[in-house]
């Protein structure tokens, strides 16, 4: 048997709607570590964000991963050995400060010193969308008037919260004002995230699939955002879920059942537990189909 990457993004597709990993998701999962199988996290999230999932199955144990930030960042769950990280040069934080000023909009970025208390940081005005960026990671916000004076750092991402109607226009203007070694991409039509250049869950993927020991045949995507599009179009089976974006099911190779359905253990089932089988077909959103 050859070992399989399952990746899986969180919001949409791990968990359902209440955040939960549902018993019978979390049961094919554990089913396939048994197998010899191996699990990645691939999320926007900062990594102290997706512990809870890590510490819910168990993934320093089975020797799973993470892939926080968008991919600015990958650990070993395990030994807690950082594989990959690219952090976005600090030098560009007037620029996007600037910006998010000019048009009204949130703006954030994570705590870097690891001796105080995780938190997300806010440079300028709380919303509704930043204060459940910070609720779903666990998180309490930090308020920072002299922001750019306090991140002092270079960053892994920055994250602006903008009108759903207006962030596609806005993510075109910031990728030309910041240029060429800097990525701009959304994940909601709500958050605009900035990394560094060649950062996203795809360009990341191919980087350490090496160095974990599998190939991209061998790596099976799942996702329902539009920053899960870049890795489920790389994978070698790359599967959208019943809920995810148009984007998304267009660049994918299957469409699994929502993440209200249990459309991850159905992908758990179908490749990694049970790969010779047929594929199914997709009637009313309850099983998988081949497009």
């Amino acid at each position: 048997m050859e070992k399989k990457l399952l990746v899986l993004d969180i919001d949409g597709t791990l968990v359902n709607n209440e955040k939960q990993i549902t018993p019978k998701t979390k049961d094919a999962l554990f089913r396939a570590m048994e197998a010899g199988h191996s699990i990645m996290i691939a999320s926007g999230r900062p990594t102290p964000g997706v512990q809870r999932y890590v510490e819910e199955l168990r993934m320093k144990e089975y020797g799973g991963y993470t892939l926080t930030y968008n991919g600015a960042r990958v650990q070993e769950c395990g030994s807690g050995k950082v594989i990959y990280e690219k952090r976005l040069s600090r030098e560009f934080l007037p620029k996007i400060y600037a910006y998010a000023e000019e048009h009204d909009l949130g703006i954030i970025t994570y705590e870097n010193d690891l001796s105080k208390e995780p938190q997300v940081l806010s440079g300028r005005r709380l919303d509704d969308w930043i204060l459940w960026e910070a609720k779903i990671n666990g998180l309490t916000v930090g308020e920072r008037e002299g922001f750019l004076d306090y991140v002092d750092y270079d960053v892994y991402k920055v994250l602006l919260t903008s009108d759903p109607e207006k962030s596609e226009g806005y993510m075109k203007e910031l990728q030309e004002l910041l240029g060429p070694k800097v990525n701009v991409m959304r994940s909601e039509a709500f958050f605009i995230e900035i990394t560094a250049r060649h950062i996203d869950k795809a360009r990341t993927l191919e980087r350490v699939i090496g160095p974990i020991g599998v190939t991209q045949s061998n790596t099976i995507c799942c996702g329902d955002a539009f920053n899960d599009i870049s890795m489920v179009e790389y994978a070698g089976v790359g599967v959208a879920m019943g809920n995810a974006k148009p984007e998304v099911k267009e660049v994918a190779d299957y469409i699994t059942a929502s993440n209200e359905e249990d459309g991850i253990a159905r992908v758990v089932e179908r490749f990694l537990l049970c790969p010779d089988e047929e594929s199914e077909t997709y009637e009313g959103g309850n099983i998988m189909k081949q497009l």
